[in-house]
């Protein structure tokens, strides 16, 4: 049996639960022993069940601050020195840098993914520049690096940020085929569009909202909902006041924050996410399994998995007058095309994005990095 140690750092112990359970069991499976290091948050309880050891990790998700950060690095030094991991594996911006900059000091072999730019690369400022010379430093001692879409390598390799001979590429965390099956569209007169996402402004909740009231105004039968925590340590967070605002003027429902998403999906004609930017978004994959229908903006990590007039409709990102064009074509088109386009994009999940081809990859990824 293999007694190698991989230890997996992200930055809360819900993205853990909720993007890194199959790697890890694929892990154990394999006999790997597996050790966690996350922020807790309440899902730390149900992670331990299938792990060797989970460690609390010291993070502030609010932007950066130079005390703040230096203590999550401290944090990880001591814990890599404790624990002597065979290999690391990392994800989310902050444990990426701070977690390559510290298995350096071991030597320890590192592979991190890159899950996803943030606001730190939508909006170019002095932090922007701060941030790509710490990838720059951090990234330079990895084994190889995995993102989750052609984008991303590309400004990473033409920044110079990285050789894009360490670059691979993974479709996403992979989707659980069993956890999100395939539900039959059911005809209705009355549509429901919905965006599941945490409640922040890049994830496109103001062009939602506003074509919401576009739409409205000519088809008063269609419901908005909106589905994900609110209230999240985010710069870009969504203020109460904000939400109650709309839920008080009647465009949207706010439905709070679940554990089990694939209800919600398989209620709705069409889910809709006009991100300004993802790595892969996850959301998109699940309810493309469940097939729905999706309508989302032209960026990076949602162009991948919607194809255009295929299994949804892009719109143009930063621009509701778009999402809310998108979304009268979408109420206007034959139930029978709405059907065959959730019926694609399971197939297009099943054929690209299974959780099986993501844990492959890793699995062959840390042998070839471990030996």
């Amino acid at each position: 049996m293999n007694s190698k140690k991989v230890l997996i750092c992200s930055n809360y112990a819900w993205t853990i639960y909720n993007f890194r359970m199959p790697l890890i069991r694929s892990l154990k499976k394999q006999g790997y022993n597996v050790e966690v290091v996350t922020q807790f948050d309440g899902y730390e309880k149900d992670i331990i069940q299938e792990v060797d050891e989970i460690h609390n990790l010291f993070i502030s998700r609010k932007g950066m601050n130079p005390l703040t950060d230096f203590i999550t690095f401290s944090n990880l030094i001591i814990r890599f020195f404790r624990s002597k991991p065979d290999l690391v594996l990392l994800f989310t911006i902050k444990p990426v840098i701070y977690g390559m900059l510290a298995s350096k000091c071991f030597s320890i072999p590192s592979i991190p993914t890159i899950t996803g730019l943030g606001t730190t690369f939508i909006r170019e400022n002095i932090v922007t520049r701060i941030v790509k010379r710490l990838y720059r430093m951090a990234l330079s001692s990895a084994s190889l690096v995995f993102f989750q879409n052609n984008d991303d390598i590309c400004l990473f390799t033409e920044q110079k940020l990285i050789d894009s001979d360490l670059c691979r590429l993974s479709p996403g965390s992979g989707v659980d085929l069993n956890a999100f099956p395939e539900r039959t569209l059911e005809p209705s007169d009355n549509m429901t569009f919905l965006l599941i996402a945490r409640m922040l402004w890049d994830k496109g909740v103001r062009e939602y909202v506003e074509a919401a009231r576009v739409i409205k105004k000519k088809y008063p039968n269609v419901s908005f909902q909106l589905l994900g925590p609110h209230g999240v340590e985010n710069r870009t967070a969504i203020a109460n006041s904000k939400m109650a605002e709309w839920q008080e003027e009647g465009v949207i429902e706010y439905l709070g924050a679940t554990d089990n998403v694939a209800c919600y999906i398989e209620r709705v004609c069409c889910v809709v996410l006009p991100s300004y930017r993802e790595g892969t978004s996850r959301v998109l994959l699940e309810s493309a399994a469940m097939c729905r229908p999706l309508i989302a903006t032209d960026v990076p990590g949602c162009r991948e998995v919607v194809d255009d007039g295929v299994t949804g409709l892009l719109c143009k990102p930063k621009d509701y007058v778009s999402l809310s064009q998108k979304m009268e074509i979408m109420i206007n088109l034959p139930h029978e095309t709405r059907v065959s386009m959730g019926k694609r994009g399971r197939q297009k999940i099943q054929d690209e994005f299974s959780e099986d081809i993501v844990c492959d990859l890793y699995i062959d990824a840390i042998r070839s990095a471990i030996s």
